[in-house]
């Protein structure tokens, strides 16, 4: 079960201070505490610059969002460093940690579980249970640099659940993660990918945040996508597009569509024909995926070179992505799969 108390890794310093101020203490202890958090402090006990009977208060009426290691992998052949954390209730989330030349990302959970059901993911395999809490995913960020030492300089939630569906959460997350007197990381190194909840796109877009949305598309049509992605029964391609073209036009960040190429299913020259059309219409740019196969599936890798060629012979914004940690099951729910058999 998860501690009733208030999770204090979630708030903002102005929650923090007002926070305080309920509580009858000084509200610049709020800063003091938001101090502690962004080093990563895991027990008030570690506060040593706050007064004993108010870390004693706050150890009664809060805890803090502080995963502890179940594993760690690195990759002798990229660096890539994944981790599975166990939270406070005992559930497990993942994160993995990127090196690229223009900097670092740390790519987090939203969820513990997921319920899409798409067919090419470990993550959908155990179901949902939860959904996490703001600090919860800043923890899986801030312990992942502090655990690795490598600095982080971007995020991306294209880990185990979808973001989307944790709408509120993943919003104040943003908020903290940004934050200046935080990790400070900027909203433009920041990347949330859907599976395509089209009313939670359009929501998204009043926001106008500067981060790069990335839509898993993976089939430009609805009868191949119904097949892979179960949400595609609920929004059609024509529904996404379209939301998707209203997205670019409300906040002028282009959208990044994700394509895993799975052999005799996405791949014929004809979806590439449409797929084309697709990224016309919305100004988008298509990252091509490498399939990671999962145990069990029958799914096959496409040949990703060269569907991006063709891609390209039709005016298509296309790249490959480089497949990180390939040797440490870095795919998203991998590694918690194998933990749970």
């Amino acid at each position: 079960m998860q501690d009733e108390k208030r999770e204090i890794r979630s708030l903002l310093p102005e929650e923090l201070e007002a926070a305080l101020r309920e509580m009858g203490e000084a509200p610049f202890r709020g800063k003091q505490i938001f101090e502690w958090l962004t080093k990563g402090a895991r027990d008030f006990s570690e506060m040593t610059n706050l007064p004993l009977p108010l870390r004693e208060r706050l150890g009664k009426g809060f805890r803090i969002a502080a995963p502890e290691i179940l594993r760690r992998q690195v990759s002798e052949a990229d660096g890539t460093v994944k981790y599975l954390w166990r939270l406070s209730d005992g559930n497990a989330v993942e994160s993995v940690v990127m090196r690229y030349s223009y900097g670092n990302t740390v790519c987090i959970s939203s969820q513990v579980g997921c319920r899409q059901g798409c067919v090419f993911c470990a993550s959908t395999g155990l179901g949902f249970i939860r959904n996490l809490s703001a600090g919860e995913m800043l923890a899986e960020v801030l312990f992942s640099q502090l655990d690795s030492g490598i600095p982080v300089t971007g995020v991306v939630l294209m880990g185990i659940g979808e973001p989307l569906e944790n709408y509120y959460e993943v919003l104040r997350f943003l908020k903290l993660v940004n934050h200046p007197r935080g990790m400070n990381i900027g909203m433009r190194h920041i990347s949330l990918s859907t599976c395509g909840l089209v009313p939670e796109i359009r929501r998204l877009a009043e926001e106008k945040l500067q981060l790069t949305l990335s839509v898993s598309l993976h089939a430009p049509d609805d009868e191949t996508r119904r097949k892979l992605m179960p949400i595609a029964r609920k929004y059609d391609i024509e529904s996404l597009i379209g939301c998707c073209a209203d997205y670019f036009r409300k906040t002028e960040r282009r959208i990044s569509f994700e394509y895993a190429l799975i052999r005799g299913v996405n791949d014929t020259p004809r979806q590439a024909e449409a797929l084309a059309g697709i990224l016309r219409r919305t100004h988008g740019h298509l990252n091509l995926i490498p399939l990671n196969r999962v145990e069990g599936s029958p799914l096959i890798p496409g040949d990703a070179r060269k569907f991006a060629e063709r891609l390209k012979e039709l005016g298509v914004n296309v790249t490959v992505r480089r497949r990180l940690g390939a040797d440490i099951d870095a795919a998203c729910g991998q590694l918690r799969r194998k933990e749970a058999t």
